[in-house]
């Protein structure tokens, strides 16, 4: 079923539920690229859906139980990076690439204890961690 309606904007219904709590951007980004990759590759649809996530995580990161826009556009990690196909670890959405006080802004913002003396490597794993535990919460 495709993710984009006649109109261009996300159907609602279609989108993983983290989206729907996301900003129409992210829904479309993720619908856009996910309905051009189920073309591509013939209908796979595990294909597709991380083809589409590599293409949103380029412009948002995930927060919580939800995506918002990241400050500067860019892959987020090495796969999102290498694109579909790649084996190289994930952050899960985390931007692992930003700056060590962007992501000890967003641990705090999480709540996450420690955060203080933790390794910008920590920082990303203890985001991604909170940030799977909101949406498990929240599905």
């Amino acid at each position: 079923m495709p993710k984009t309606r006649k109109d261009g904007g996300a159907r609602q219904s279609e989108l993983p539920a983290t989206l729907q709590r996301s900003d129409e951007k992210a829904q479309r980004t993720y619908a856009h690229a996910y309905d051009a990759a189920i073309e591509q590759y013939d209908g796979d649809e595990e294909a597709a859906h991380r083809v589409a996530f590599a293409a949103l995580k380029h412009t948002h990161e995930k927060v919580g139980d939800s995506w918002r826009p990241k400050p500067e556009a860019g892959p987020s990690d090495e796969r999102a990076e290498e694109g579909y196909g790649s084996h190289a670890p994930t952050a899960g959405g985390v931007d692992a690439r930003a700056s060590k006080s962007h992501l000890a802004g967003i641990a705090r913002e999480l709540g996450i204890r420690g955060r203080s003396s933790m390794t910008k490597a920590e920082l990303v794993e203890a985001i991604d961690a909170e940030n799977r535990r909101l949406t498990r919460r929240n599905a």
